[in-house]
């Protein structure tokens, strides 16, 4: 078994500490049909889409805007995921932030734990698992962008990663806000076109996060999970992600890998775009699978509304009541407390499933 040195003043979080505790009380991990299945899987490439005229500072030609916003309808219906490429986020900055998270992900565990730096949203593998399906071999910076222009965030002394967070945030908000205005705009009629340049409503800089991650090697792979199976509370996401890969998604019931592409970024729809949708769009699963041999570092961007802002609908009859960001998220929060996962959008179905017999 590869040697893994953790806490005790390293760098490393108590990640292999916590799998064997699980392991000594029976939590069980992934079964290992599923692991051999994890390392056999299909490796697919996403829809690529090129978003240039999307970001253009002019109108540019309204039937390439069309047929763009058409081919991301398409993915986020049939994929829930797609790649764009030429979405103005800089492979320079990219880099930076590369090297930043490096640097951040190296500091002493007892340093990155403790409660001020980057407003104290730091977080690693699942301290509450009961069992190792809940265990991610992860560690992240989940970080409010209210929070990194601020004098309240501490970056310790990591001074220069404040201006390359904001860099990346600012130039990852404008794809973000690109994408979700013309995904909207696909589904809306043409005289409700302003309000879909208002999509989503109650988002803006202050309500957003940046998520920064890293997967170190794991000895227990492939029986262990990078980051669990799950599908994203928000509108969409917008994944910035290195080529050792490991993503994983769930496609026709199966599950596929993601093909990583060296100057592309992945969007992924989010529970929210899903309802306000009325399901057209899809929030699918995805889980990254922990590697053996290589760390995997990667930087997300949540567009997510204020907390009590009503998702909405692109239109009646939509199959889910009104509710708010913040009432999703309590929700979610509650049923991962009672039950170890997320049960999410059926919670706010109008005509609740009946219960298994």
């Amino acid at each position: 078994m590869p040697a893994f040195a953790e806490s005790g003043g390293g760098a490393e979080p108590p990640l292999a500490a916590s799998y064997l505790d699980l392991l000594r009380r029976g939590g069980g991990g992934i079964a290992p049909a599923e692991g051999r299945a994890a390392a056999a899987v299909e490796e697919r490439e996403l829809p690529l889409i090129d978003v240039e005229c999307l970001l253009a500072a002019t109108a540019g030609d309204e039937a390439r805007r069309a047929a763009c916003a058409d081919a991301m309808a398409r993915a986020a219906s049939e994929w829930g995921f797609f790649q764009v490429t030429n979405h103005g986020v800089g492979g320079a900055l990219l880099e930076r932030l590369r090297a930043e998270q490096a640097r951040l992900f190296r500091l002493p565990f007892e340093t990155k734990a403790r409660a001020g730096l980057l407003n104290g949203s730091y977080r690693w593998g699942a301290p509450t698992a009961t069992s190792l399906r809940h265990l991610s071999w992860s560690e992240a910076f989940h970080v409010p962008l209210a929070s990194i222009s601020g004098s309240a965030c501490d970056f310790g002394e990591l001074g220069s990663l404040r201006g390359v967070m904001q860099e990346v945030a600012d130039a990852m908000s404008r794809v973000a806000k690109a994408v979700a205005v013309a995904l909207a705009g696909s589904l809306m009629q043409q005289q409700a076109a302003a309000e879909a340049e208002a999509f989503p409503a109650g988002c803006d800089e202050t309500t957003c996060f940046l998520r920064l991650n890293r997967y170190p090697a794991c000895p227990f792979a492939p029986d262990t999970f990078g980051l669990v199976p799950h599908t994203d509370s928000d509108f969409l996401t917008v994944l910035c992600q290195d080529q050792v890969g490991s993503l994983q998604l769930m496609k026709d019931a199966r599950w596929v890998a993601v093909k990583p592409h060296p100057d592309a970024l992945i969007v992924n729809i989010g529970d929210l775009f899903q309802a306000w949708s009325n399901n057209r769009y899809k929030s699918v699963e995805h889980k990254v699978v922990a590697n053996a041999k290589a760390e995997r570092f990667s930087a997300a961007y949540f567009l997510c509304p204020s907390y009590d802002a009503p998702v909405g609908t692109c239109g009646d009859p939509s199959p889910y009541r009104t509710f708010t960001f913040g009432e999703y998220r309590r929700k979610v929060q509650e049923d991962v407390k009672r039950t170890g996962r997320k049960i999410g959008l059926p919670n706010f179905l109008k005509q609740q499933p009946p219960l298994p017999q």
